[in-house]
């Protein structure tokens, strides 16, 4: 029995507990909903967010912040609180331009106009003038230099060389800065054991200034067609050319083994016509009985093509 009214006694201690709680929650949420809804006066620093600023202009010497004084409730006093305010400039109809700089002058009532709302009184702004002295932005073309390590599987290769999009790139910014790019370099590419068409983006190395520079790109797409290649052989007639007249020369052998890789899709287009190999007798040296084979001509959808054989014998008979 005293175990059952000491438990009744606990449940009705607990009960009150609870609904002092409630009550006490209900206080503070009504005391925070009158503070809400009162109007206070503050005085809010605001970033300058520049727009349509000409892409030949840049800002030498920046207006960062602009301080308001604001009337309103305490609900939109949190928008404040959370996010950075910024006022915006049209740069294309809110300033005036002058010699070297451009200059900013609105009225109070031209700002409650079109960035503030109805429920925020906009009582003054300090300064309410900016000037913003400005420079001639440089536009310049500079290539884009991959930086690459691609190893294919076995058999594997790309038909044509590897391409980049777009290979260069537009830098726009102060003279003194974009003057100095030449190029630009990408980030490490590392592919293993490729054995597809290969279609990788990767990102641009940016130089420590890229915060006051604009890129038309900051990003490069890798392309490739990759297939299966077959190694292929061809013995290809021997030319010798820039010989003097009234020189009679033998020479063997007439023909040479050429080596080249190729895809299985061209391997039965390549033919014989579309390699040439010559000797070039005007570059032999004093006492040299050989001349050098060199490939001059081969299709442009083989890889690693080669000679096989590294010199010609001749003899001069009268």
């Amino acid at each position: 029995m005293r175990k059952l009214k000491s438990k009744i006694s606990a449940s009705f201690k607990s009960k009150r507990i609870n609904v002092f709680l409630l009550f006490l929650l209900c206080s503070f949420l009504i005391l925070i909903f009158s503070k809400l809804s009162k109007e206070y006066t503050k005085t809010v620093a605001f970033e300058i967010e520049k727009l349509n600023l000409p892409e030949e202009k840049v800002i030498l010497r920046d207006s960062i912040l602009i301080n308001i004084t604001l009337k309103t409730h305490g609900f939109r006093w949190l928008k404040y609180s959370f996010d950075k305010p910024k006022i915006k400039i049209d740069f294309s109809k809110d300033v005036i331009q002058k010699e070297s700089v451009y200059v900013w002058n609105k009225s109070v009532a031209y700002l409650n106009n079109t960035q503030f709302d109805k429920q925020v009184q906009l009582l003054s702004i300090t300064p309410d003038t900016l000037v913003f002295r400005y420079g001639v932005n440089m536009v310049k073309k500079v290539p884009v230099k991959l930086n690459a390590d691609i190893k294919f599987g076995a058999g594997y290769n790309t038909i044509n060389p590897i391409e980049i999009e777009p290979d260069s790139v537009l830098v726009i910014g102060p003279h003194v800065l974009v003057s100095e790019i030449d190029l630009l370099e990408t980030e490490d590419v590392i592919l293993n054991d490729i054995r597809t068409d290969l279609n990788v983006e990767t990102k641009l190395k940016l130089p420590k200034s890229s915060t006051d520079l604009k890129f038309s790109d900051a990003n490069i797409t890798l392309k490739a067609n990759v297939e299966k290649f077959t190694e292929g052989t061809l013995k290809v007639p021997v030319r010798i050319i820039n010989v003097p007249n009234g020189i009679n020369l033998k020479y063997f052998p007439k023909e040479v083994n050429v080596s080249y890789y190729v895809s299985l899709k061209n391997f039965k287009s390549i033919k014989l016509n579309d390699f040439k190999v010559v000797c070039d007798y005007s570059k032999i040296i004093e006492n040299q009985s050989f001349l050098v084979p060199e490939l001059l001509q081969f299709p442009k959808t083989v890889k690693n093509a080669k000679i096989n054989q590294q010199q010609i014998e001749f003899i001069i008979s009268k």
